[in-house]
C-alpha cells in the first residue's frame, strides 16, 4: 500500500478540481438550490462525456474506464469542496455499487452503460420513515417469483429519488426477517404505481425524496432473498465514498478560516496573530489531516476489496464526519459575525457537514458498528 498519489492520479485531481471550480461557483450553487431538480442537467452531461467521472470506477465491459475507488475518491474529494449539486453519489456511488455487487453480469450490461454515459440517473432506494440503517430497518415487501414481482411501501430520504429514470429498491420477501429474505429490485422511475415527492431539506445542495410504492412492476437484481451481503457491501462503499467527499469539504473550510484570519484586522493585529486564532486552526488542521488518511486508507481497502473493508469504512465515516462537522463549525466562528449571515458561504458547508453526518449513518452509529466488527 502506497498513500503517496501517481503522477496520473495527480493530474486527475488538478483536471477536476479545475472543471469544478469553474462549473460549480457559489453563485451557481446557490442557484441550484432554489430548483426542485437541484442540479445542471448540461453540467451532468459534460462530466460523463468530456471527463468521464460517471464511468470511472466502471468495468471497461459495461462502458466503464476500470479505475478503482482511490480514483473515485479523488473526484469525490473534489466535488466536496465546492458543494457540488448534481445526483453523482447517488447514480455511481450508490446505485451503479448496488448493480455491481447484487446484478448478474448480464444485468451489469443491460444497466451500467447508461450510467457511464451520463443517459441514466439512478438511485438506491433502501431506507424507509424508521430512519433505520441495518437490515431491521428493511421492511418494505416484494410479491412474485421469476421475473415478475411487485413492491409495496414507502422510502425515505432517497437521494435524487424524484429525479432518478432508474431506480434500485432494496424490498424483502414476504413473511422473511433479519438478514434473510432481502433483495435488489430495478423500477423505472415513471412506473405505474409510484409516487415520488420531493422533501424539503436542511442541506439544499443534496436532493431528497419520499418514494411510494403501491403495486409497482419491478424486475430482481441478481439472487432475490440473498441480497443483504451485497447490500452491506454497497453501505460500506458508500461509507468510504462520502467520507472522501468529507475530507474535500473540510479542507476547504480550513482554507476559508485561515485565509480569513490572515485578513481580518482587529486592534491593529491580524486575528490570525491571536493565540486563541491560532490553536482554532491548528486543531483543524490535525483533524483535517488525520480525516484524509482515514478516508484515502479506506478508499484504498475498497479498492482492493480487501477484508479490513467494514472496519475501515466505519472508522473513516465516524472520524470524518466528526471531523468535517467541527471544521465547518470553528469556520463560522473564526469569521464571527459575517460567518452566520445568509450571504456568506460557511453556512453552506456546514449545513453540508450536517446532512453528510447523518447520511449512511451518524458518527455514534458507525462506531457502534466498528465495536461489533472488531468484535469489543
Amino acid at each position: 500500500m502506497n498513500f503517496a498519489f501517481s503522477e496520473e492520479q495527480d493530474q486527475l485531481r488538478e483536471a477536476v478540481g479545475k472543471f469544478m471550480e469553474s462549473k460549480s461557483p457559489s453563485a451557481e450553487v446557490r442557484r441550484l438550490m432554489e430548483t426542485t431538480v437541484g442540479f445542471d442537467p448540461a453540467i451532468w452531461k459534460q462530466m460523463a462525456q468530456e471527463l468521464g467521472l460517471q464511468s470511472l470506477h466502471l468495468p471497461e465491459a459495461h462502458g466503464g474506464q476500470g479505475f478503482t475507488f482511490v480514483e473515485l475518491g479523488i473526484v469525490l474529494e473534489e466535488m466536496g469542496k465546492v458543494l457540488l449539486c448534481s445526483p453523482y453519489f447517488a447514480t455511481v456511488c450508490l446505485a451503479a455499487n448496488a448493480i455491481m455487487n447484487a446484478g448478474t453480469d448480464a444485468q451489469q450490461g443491460e444497466l451500467l452503460p447508461g450510467i457511464a454515459s451520463g443517459d441514466t440517473i439512478a438511485a438506491l432506494a433502501f431506507t424507509e420513515p424508521n430512519g433505520k440503517w441495518d437490515a431491521s430497518g428493511i421492511t418494505m415487501e416484494a410479491k412474485g417469483k421469476g421475473d415478475a414481482w411487485t413492491l409495496e411501501g414507502t422510502k425515505m430520504f432517497v437521494l435524487d429519488g424524484h429525479t432518478a429514470n432508474t431506480i434500485v429498491v432494496v424490498a424483502r420477501e414476504a413473511g422473511s426477517s433479519g438478514d434473510d429474505g432481502i433483495g435488489f429490485f430495478v423500477v423505472d422511475g415513471e412506473a405505474k404505481g409510484l409516487n415520488r415527492t420531493a422533501l424539503a431539506t436542511m442541506d439544499q445542495t443534496r436532493k431528497q425524496a419520499r418514494l411510494d410504492f403501491s403495486g409497482v412492476a419491478a424486475k430482481p437484481l441478481g439472487d432475490v432473498g440473498k441480497g443483504w451481503a451485497a447490500l452491506s457491501k454497497t453501505l460500506d462503499q458508500a461509507a468510504v465514498c462520502i467520507a472522501n467527499e468529507m475530507v474535500g469539504g473540510a479542507q476547504k473550510v480550513l482554507d476559508m478560516a485561515v485565509e480569513y484570519a490572515k485578513v481580518r484586522v482587529q486592534f491593529g493585529r491580524p486575528i490570525g496573530s491571536f493565540q486563541a486564532i491560532k490553536h482554532k486552526c491548528a486543531d483543524m488542521l490535525l483533524e483535517v489531516e488525520s480525516g484524509k488518511s482515514a478516508a484515502y486508507y479506506a478508499a484504498w481497502a475498497a479498492a482492493e476489496d480487501n477484508e479490513e473493508l467494514p472496519v475501515v469504512a466505519s472508522l473513516a465515516k465516524a472520524y470524518c464526519s466528526d471531523a468535517y462537522f467541527h471544521a465547518a463549525a470553528e469556520n463560522i466562528q473564526i469569521h464571527g459575525g459575517i460567518g452566520f449571515t445568509w450571504e456568506h458561504d460557511a453556512h453552506l458547508y456546514f449545513k453540508r457537514a450536517k446532512s453528510s453526518e447523518i447520511l449512511l449513518g451518524d458518527a455514534t452509529y458507525h462506531r457502534e458498528l466498528l465495536a461489533q466488527r472488531i468484535g469489543i
